[in-house]
């Protein structure tokens, strides 16, 4: 950008800067350790660099190694460490200074099932006790799984921003009740009372099940279930399927690989 400012913390971005630095934290995409250190010398290190010394320091590394739990591991030198290990002290690195903002660039790139598992709990944890996260990915199942909002970008241009809910009626996507009835039960009769009612936009049956789609399935379901009991149909379970953010980023950006 050319011009304008932004306010972190209550500290300007163009004004204050040390006193945003302060208050953020940044865990890069590529690992930024030393090798040759162990994973509480790299801490020490970065600690230092932070300001930290002495007692608040010492104190701090304990409670960051436990958090990313590789206290064991601790005096073990990073090359040593498998990727998803490093991975882990590079989040290590970015919480020493207790930031009220951590920014996260694609932290489970190339890891194993059980580190990826490792960090999203670990950034789900930190959200819990009070941290912003700002977590860029390419999954969007982690995105699903972790964002309270979604950003989606572009080609360097920010297109959509929300909740999940808000991307997903933004593009006109539509949720589906899948009613599971019993087996004695007619499940055309269901769905013929069920057309018409308010919010649902189609309904189709097969042998023991009714779909409904819909805008809005908590808004529909008690109405839905209401019709069943009219008709004295037994509903053995209900589930909601919601449009996911694949659908949404398709939606928007096109289907076509890009470069």
């Amino acid at each position: 950008p050319t011009s304008g400012d932004a306010t972190i913390g209550g500290h300007s971005i163009s004004k204050d800067p040390m006193a945003v630095k302060k208050v953020i934290g940044v865990v890069p995409q590529e690992i930024a350790l030393y090798e040759d250190l162990t994973a509480r010398e790299n801490l020490i290190f970065w600690g230092q660099m932070y300001g930290l010394n002495g007692k608040p320091l010492t104190s701090r590394l304990d409670e960051v190694l436990d958090q990313i739990g590789l206290t064991d591991k601790a005096n073990n030198r990073i090359k040593t460490y498998s990727g998803g290990m490093k991975r882990r002290v590079n989040i290590g690195v970015g919480l020493l200074h207790k930031p009220r903002l951590l920014f996260m660039d694609e932290p489970t790139v190339g890891i194993d099932p059980q580190s990826r598992r490792a960090i999203l709990d670990t950034v789900k944890d930190l959200n819990q006790q009070g941290m912003t996260v700002l977590y860029t990915t390419h999954y969007m199942e982690e995105a699903e799984e972790l964002s309270s909002r979604v950003g989606i970008i572009d080609h360097g241009e920010l297109i959509a921003l929300g909740t999940q809910k808000e991307l997903t009626k933004q593009v006109g996507q539509t949720d589906t009740l899948v009613l599971h009835i019993g087996e004695n039960d007619d499940p055309n009769a269901l769905a013929e009372s069920l057309k018409g009612l308010d919010g649902i936009l189609e309904v189709n049956a097969t042998i023991n099940d009714v779909s409904v789609i819909t805008s809005d399935a908590e808004e529909v379901l008690a109405a839905v279930v209401s019709k069943a009991n009219e008709r004295g149909i037994k509903i053995r379970s209900i589930d909601i399927r919601e449009p996911n953010l694949e659908a949404v980023f398709l939606h928007l950006t096109g289907r076509a690989l890009r470069d």
